[in-house]
C-alpha cells in the first residue's frame, strides 16, 4: 500500500499499543524481556497442552492461570503509566529488568497466594505453619488464609487496573464495601447483616465463588484458548483470505470499500475476541481506501470501529462471551450460536444499510474491477487457511468440550502456517497429532471422537501437511503465542476481578435489591407518565407496557455504563450478576436476558467517551476521535434497537420452544430487518433521492416502529412512511427524466 495515508506496519502495531492497554507495555532490561518472552511461550504452551490432554483440578488450573497473569502483568505493566515508567534506563538495583522492587515484592506475594490452595490442598506443615486440610478450613479460614486471601484480592484489583485502569476497581471497591457495611446502608432495602473480612476473605478466596470461582475457571479453560486462536489464526493467514474474500463479496458495489470494511470486520470477528485488533487489522487497508474513494474521514472511521466491534457479538465465538453463556444458562453451545446468528445479522444490516445510502448520497462508486482480487488466486493462494476454522467448529458443533475444539484449531494453524514437507522436522508436529486423534478414536480414551469426526480431523491434518503453499518461520509461530498471551492478560485481570463482585452478589443477595429497586423506580415513573397518554387506546401506552419498558431502558442505560472500557467477557460476567436479576422480575426469559445484557454491554465499545476501537480507528484515518465514536455510535442503531425485540419477541433467538412458530419469527425477523434498513436510510438521509425535514423524520419515526414486533406497529410504520415513499419515487423519477435527456 503505497498511498500517503497508509501507515505501515510498524505504525499500526503502535497506534494497536496506543489504543490497546493489553500491549501498552514497559520495556523490561534484555535478560528480563527475554525471560518474560519465554515464559508467555511456556503459559501458551501449557494452555494448549490441558486443553488437549485434560485440565488439572480447579483450584490447581485457576491456581497456575492467576499466578501467570500476576508474573506478566507486574513486570509488564507500571505502577503508574508514563513515558518515563515505559522506558528502560538501563540496569538499576532499585529496578531489576526495569521492574521496581515493590513490583517483585508484589508478584513473589502474589503467586504464592494464587498457589498456596494448591499446596495446601490435603494440609500443608512446615514453615512454622500447620495447615488443615481446606475442606476443614472451608468458613473457617486460618490466619495465613485470611492473610494470602488479602494478598490475592488486592492483587487481583491492582492488576485489573494496570490493564484496564480504574473503572472496574473502582466498581468492584463500591461492592465490597456494600459487603462488609451492609447494617449502614442509607436505604432500607440495601440493608444487610454484613460480612467481616474474614468472612469476606473466605468468600473470595476459596473456590467456588469469588476470585476462584466460575468465571476464572472459564477463562482460564476456554476464553483463553480461542483468544490464542483468533492471534494464530491471523498471522498464519486466515485474516487476509478473509479481507480477500470481502473484497470480492462488497468491492464490486456503491460504496465498495464501506462496504468491504463491513464485511471483513464480520468475518475477521469470527476468530477475533478484540474489537481493537480487528479495527487495527482490517482498517488498515479498508479506511485509507474509503478516504481515497471520498467518504470523510470521521465517517470511514466509525464504518470501521462500528463492523469491528460488531464482532463481539457475532458467532461462533463472540468475543468468548458465548462460552460463558452455555456454562451460566448450562445450555448446549450451538444453542447460543444458532440464538445468536439474527441478531448480529441485524447489526449488519444496520451498518451496511448506512454506508450503502451514503454512498449514493455523496455519489460515491464502486472499487474498479482491475482493482479487485480474482477469485482463483485468492481460493488457489488462500483455500487453506480455512482448514484449522473448519476443524474448530466441526469438533464444536459435533458436542466436544469448547476447549478440545480450541485444541484443534490451534494444532491445525500450526500445522497449516508453520510444518510442511519442505521442512521434514517439522512433521513430528502432524504425525504427533494423528497419533493423537486415532488415539482419541480408541476405546482406550473413553468418550473420545467417534470413527466419522477422527478420519475428517485426520484428512485435514493430512491436507493441512501437504499443500505447497509457503510456510511461515517458527519464530512467527512463538510471536503468535507471545502476543496472545499479552491480548489474553486483560481479559483475566479483569474476569479474575469481576469474580470479587460475583462472590458479593452471592453473599449479599444484592442483585435482587437492585433488580426490586429498578422496577420500583420504573413503576413510579411510569404512573406519572401513563395518565398523560390514556387517552390513546393502544396497549403499549398502559402502565404496565409503560413500567416494564421503562425499566428495559434503565437496565439497558446501566449496562452501557458499566460496560465501558471493559472487555467483552468481563463486561459480560458482570453485568449478568447485576442486571439479570432485575430482568427475570420482568418476566424476560434466561436466554433473552443474557444476550440483552451483552449487546447493551459491548455498545459501550461505540460509545464515547470510551469507545477504544473507534478511537483507534479514528487514528489510521487521523479523524477527530469524538466524531468518529458519534459515528461509530450512529452505524451501530441496529445493535441498540434489537435487544429491546429478544424481550417482546423472543421469537427471534429461534431456540426458545415456547416461544418459536416459523411464522411469528418470519414476521418479527422479516419486519425488524426492513425497519432497521429504514432507520438507516433516515440517518444518512437518502432513499431513492435525498431524505429532508419531515420525510425523513417519517422513515426514522415508521422505521423503529417495524422493529417493534406487533402487527399494530408494522401497519402503523406503513401508514407513517407511506408519503414519504411515494415523494421518494416522485423525486426518483423527476431526476431519472434529464439524466435521459441529457
Amino acid at each position: 500500500m503505497s498511498s500517503e495515508h497508509t501507515l505501515d506496519a510498524k505504525a499500526l502495531e503502535e497506534l494497536e499499543k496506543k489504543y490497546d492497554s493489553a500491549l501498552n507495555t514497559r520495556d523490561n532490561g534484555p535478560l528480563l524481556k527475554k525471560i518474560g518472552y519465554w515464559a508467555t511461550i511456556i503459559f501458551a504452551l501449557y494452555h494448549i497442552w490441558t486443553a488437549g490432554f485434560g485440565t488439572p483440578v480447579d483450584h490447581v488450573h485457576m491456581g497456575i492461570h492467576l499466578a501467570g497473569l500476576y508474573f506478566f502483568i507486574f513486570i509488564s505493566f507500571p505502577l503508574i503509566r508514563t513515558a518515563s515508567s515505559l522506558h528502560y534506563k538501563g540496569p538499576s538495583l532499585a529496578a531489576p529488568g526495569n521492574v521496581p522492587l515493590y513490583d517483585w515484592a508484589l508478584i513473589v506475594l502474589s503467586i504464592t497466594a494464587a498457589l498456596f490452595l494448591w499446596v495446601s490442598w490435603r494440609g500443608f506443615t512446615g514453615f512454622g505453619l500447620d495447615i488443615p486440610e481446606q475442606t476443614l478450613r472451608q468458613g473457617n479460614p486460618t490466619t495465613t488464609d485470611v492473610a494470602l486471601g488479602t494478598i490475592l484480592v488486592i492483587s487481583t484489583l491492582e492488576i485489573a487496573r494496570r490493564t484496564i485502569g480504574f473503572v472496574l476497581p473502582m466498581i468492584i471497591m463500591v461492592f465490597m464495601i456494600y459487603a462488609l457495611f451492609g447494617p449502614q446502608m442509607p436505604a432500607q432495602i440495601l440493608r444487610h447483616p454484613g460480612v467481616d473480612w474474614r468472612q469476606f476473605v473466605n468468600n473470595m478466596y476459596f473456590p467456588s465463588e469469588g476470585i476462584f470461582g466460575i468465571t476464572l475457571w472459564v477463562v482460564s479453560t476456554v476464553v483463553f484458548h480461542f483468544v490464542l486462536f483468533g492471534v494464530v489464526a491471523q498471522r498464519m493467514g486466515l485474516g487476509q483470505f478473509f479481507i480477500d474474500n470481502a473484497m470480492m463479496l462488497a468491492g464490486r458495489y456503491t460504496g465498495g470499500p464501506a462496504k468491504v470494511s463491513v464485511v471483513s470486520s464480520a468475518f475477521f470477528g469470527t476468530i477475533s475476541g478484540s474489537s481493537i485488533a480487528n479495527t487495527v487489522s482490517t482498517g488498515s487497508l479498508t479506511i485509507p481506501n474509503m478516504k481515497k474513494m471520498g467518504y470523510p474521514g470521521h465517517f470511514a472511521a466509525g464504518v470501521e470501529a462500528a463492523s469491528s466491534a460488531g464482532g463481539q457479538i457475532t458467532p461462533p465465538i463472540m468475543g468468548a462471551a458465548s462460552f460463558l453463556m452455555a456454562e451460566y444458562l448450562e445450555v448446549p453451545y450451538t444453542t447460543i450460536v444458532i440464538a445468536a446468528i439474527v441478531p448480529a445479522l441485524m447489526h449488519y444490516i444496520g451498518v451496511i444499510s448506512i454506508v450503502h445510502f451514503t454512498a449514493r448520497r455523496l455519489g460515491l462508486t464502486a472499487y474498479a474491477k482491475e482493482d479487485l482480487p480474482r477469485f482463483l488466486a485468492v481460493w488457489r493462494e488462500g483455500w487453506v487457511t480455512i482448514v484449522p476454522l473448519i476443524a474448530l467448529l466441526m469438533v464444536l458443533f459435533s458436542g466436544y468440550s469448547p476447549n478440545m475444539a480450541a485444541f484443534m484449531g490451534l494444532m491445525l494453524c500450526i500445522i497449516v502456517g508453520f510444518c510442511g514437507i519442505d521442512k521434514p522436522a517439522t512433521l513430528i508436529i502432524p504425525l504427533g497429532l494423528l497419533g493423537f486423534i486415532f488415539w482419541k478414536a480408541s476405546p482406550m480414551s473413553g468418550a473420545g471422537f467417534s470413527p466419522t469426526i477422527a478420519g475428517v480431523l485426520g484428512a485435514l491434518t493430512l491436507i493441512g501437511s501437504l499443500h505447497r503453499n509457503k510456510r511461515q518461520d517458527f519464530g512467527d509461530l512463538l510471536d503468535s503465542f507471545h502476543v496472545g498471551v499479552q491480548y489474553a492478560l486483560a481479559v483475566g485481570a479483569a474476569s479474575a476481578a469481576v469474580g470479587i463482585v460475583v462472590g458479593v452478589i452471592n453473599t449479599t443477595g444484592v442483585g435482587f435489591r437492585m433488580g426490586f429497586m429498578v422496577t420500583n423506580g420504573a413503576s413510579d415513573l411510569s404512573m406519572m407518565i401513563a395518565p398523560m397518554l390514556d387517552w390513546m387506546p393502544i396497549e403499549a401506552f398502559s402502565q404496565p407496557s409503560l413500567q416494564q419498558f421503562i425499566s428495559l431502558v434503565l437496565i439497558a442505560m446501566a449496562c452501557i455504563l458499566m460496560g465501558a472500557g471493559l472487555p467483552t467477557t468481563a463486561l459480560y460476567i458482570m453485568l449478568v450478576a447485576v442486571a439479570t436479576p432485575a430482568l427475570s422480575q420482568l418476566g424476560v426469559p434466561p436466554l433473552a436476558t443474557h444476550m440483552f445484557v451483552l449487546y447493551y454491554g459491548v455498545i459501550s465499545e461505540i460509545t464515547p467517551p470510551v469507545c477504544a476501537s473507534a478511537y483507534a480507528a479514528a487514528g489510521i484515518a487521523n479523524a477527530n476521535p469524538f466524531r468518529t465514536g458519534m459515528t461509530a455510535f450512529t452505524l451501530g442503531l441496529g445493535k441498540l434497537m434489537v435487544p429491546m425485540v429478544f424481550v417482546y419477541a423472543p421469537t427471534i433467538l429461534i431456540v426458545l420452544p415456547e416461544y418459536f412458530t416459523l411464522g411469528s419469527f418470519l414476521q418479527v425477523s422479516i419486519t425488524c430487518g426492513f425497519g432497521i434498513f429504514c432507520v438507516g436510510a433516515a440517518v444518512a438521509g437518502f432513499l431513492l433521492a435525498p431524505l429532508r425535514g419531515l420525510w425523513r423524520f417519517s422513515f426514522l419515526v415508521g422505521g423503529v416502529l417495524l422493529v417493534a414486533p406487533s402487527l399494530g406497529s408494522d401497519i402503523a410504520a406503513l401508514v407513517v412512511m407511506a408519503p414519504a415513499i411515494a415523494m421518494q419515487v416522485i423525486a426518483s423519477r423527476a431526476a431519472a427524466v434529464p439524466a435521459q435527456s441529457a
